[in-house]
C-alpha cells in the first residue's frame, strides 16, 4: 500500500477570557505568586464562562483552524476531540462538535489519554489519511479543567486552565508531514493522576461529592518524577523513528504542565530556550488543550516556518505519553 504524506494544514486556538490570577488566588488559598512561579513557572490560566462547555471552546479553536486550512466544513471527514472534560458522558463532545460546526459528512469521536491525548488524536488521524481512508480530518485538544478542579486545595488548584486547540489533517506534498509517533502507556500508574468519581466503579452519589471524587487527585511528586524521566526520553524515541537527532530540532512543542519539566527535556535534547514554545505562565496546564494551543501560538508569532522539524511531546494521566516528529 502506498501511504500519503500527512500533515498539518492548519491550526487554531481559543482561550476564555476570564483570567485568574495568582493574586486571585493568594485569596482562595494558602499560596503566594512567588512560590507558584518558582515551582511551576505559572503566573495566570483562563476559566470558561459558566454557559461554556468544552464543545463551545472546541467550536471556537476549530472555526479558526478550518479557516487557516482553506477549507470548509463539508470538506471535514472525521472530528476527533481528545478531552476528559466532556460536557457529558454521551453523546461525545465529538458529536456536539460536528453539529454546531454542520459537518454534516463528518464520522465523530472523543479520545481520552489526559494530557497526551492531542498525540494520540494526531496519530490517529494521521494513519487514516495515510491509508486513503479520509482526506481532512479535524482534532481538537479541548479542556473545561475549572470544572473538576478543587479550588480549595493549595497543590492541585494552582496548575490547571480552560481552552482549546485545533489542527485540520491532510496530504502535503512528498518530504513533508508526520515522520514518526511515539505513544505509550503505564497503567500501573493510573493512580497517581484521577479524577475517581462518577463512572461505573463509583457512580455519582452524595458520598462521592462528599468525599470531593469527583475533583482531579494527583500525587504531585511522583507525576513529576514520571514526567521529567518520560519527556525527553519519548521526544528521543520519537527522533530516532524519525532517522533524525535532536540537532534537527527547529521547535519543540511540549506539554505545558510545569516549567521544570520543560527545562529537564530541553537539557537531555541539549535545546536553548528559544527552540521551545513555552505559555504555561498565561494558560497553566490545560491538559489535552496544552500543545495545540501552543502550536496554534507558534504558528501566529511566525516560529513555524516551511520545512522546519517540529517535535511534540506530552505526558498524562493514565499514565500515558506520547511524542511525535513533524516536518511543517
Amino acid at each position: 500500500m502506498n501511504l500519503h504524506p500527512v500533515g498539518i494544514i492548519g491550526s487554531g486556538k481559543y482561550v476564555p477570557d476570564r483570567i485568574l490570577s495568582n493574586q486571585e488566588l493568594e485569596q482562595m488559598v494558602e499560596t503566594n505568586d512567588e512560590w507558584i512561579v518558582t515551582r511551576t513557572g505559572i503566573r495566570e490560566r483562563r476559566m470558561a464562562a459558566a454557559e461554556q462547555a468544552t464543545s463551545d471552546l472546541a467550536y471556537e479553536a476549530s472555526l479558526k483552524a478550518i479557516e487557516a486550512a482553506g477549507i470548509t466544513v463539508e470538506d471535514i471527514d472525521l472530528i476527533i476531540v481528545s478531552t476528559i472534560t466532556p460536557d457529558m458522558f454521551f453523546p461525545s463532545t465529538a458529536c456536539l462538535l460536528q453539529e454546531k460546526l454542520g459537518a454534516k459528512k463528518a464520522a465523530a469521536f472523543d479520545l481520552s489519554a489526559a494530557c497526551s491525548g492531542f498525540i494520540y488524536g494526531l496519530a490517529t488521524a494521521s494513519n487514516m489519511i495515510a491509508t486513503g481512508m479520509y482526506k481532512h480530518v479535524l482534532v481538537v485538544g479541548a479542556e473545561t479543567l475549572s470544572r473538576i478542579t478543587d479550588y480549595t486545595d493549595r497543590n492541585t488548584c494552582i496548575l490547571f486552565g480552560d481552552g482549546a486547540g485545533a489542527v485540520i489533517l491532510g496530504q502535503v506534498p512528498e518530504g513533508r508531514g508526520f515522520k514518526s509517533f511515539e505513544l505509550g502507556a503505564d497503567g500501573g500508574g493510573g493512580d497517581l493522576l484521577r479524577v475517581s468519581g462518577g463512572g461505573s466503579r463509583l457512580p455519582s452519589s452524595a458520598e462521592t461529592v462528599s468525599a470531593k471524587q469527583h475533583y482531579i487527585h494527583m500525587a504531585g511528586n511522583d507525576v513529576f518524577k514520571f514526567a521529567v524521566r518520560i519527556m525527553g526520553g519519548a521526544a528521543e524515541e520519537a527522533l530516532r523513528k524519525a532517522g533524525m537527532s535532536k540537532e534537527d530540532i527547529d521547535l519543540l512543542v511540549p506539554h505545558q504542565a510545569n516549567v521544570r519539566i520543560i527545562q529537564s527535556a530541553l537539557n537531555r535534547l541539549d535545546l536553548p530556550e528559544d527552540k521551545c514554545m513555552v505559555n504555561l505562565d498565561k494558560y497553566g496546564n490545560m491538559s489535552a488543550a496544552s500543545i495545540p494551543v501552543a502550536l496554534a501560538e507558534a504558528v501566529e508569532q511566525g516560529r513555524v516556518s516551511e520545512g522546519d522539524c517540529l517535535v511534540f511531546v506530552g505526558f498524562g494521566g493514565g499514565l500515558t505519553w506520547g511524542a511525535s516528529v513533524l516536518i511543517w
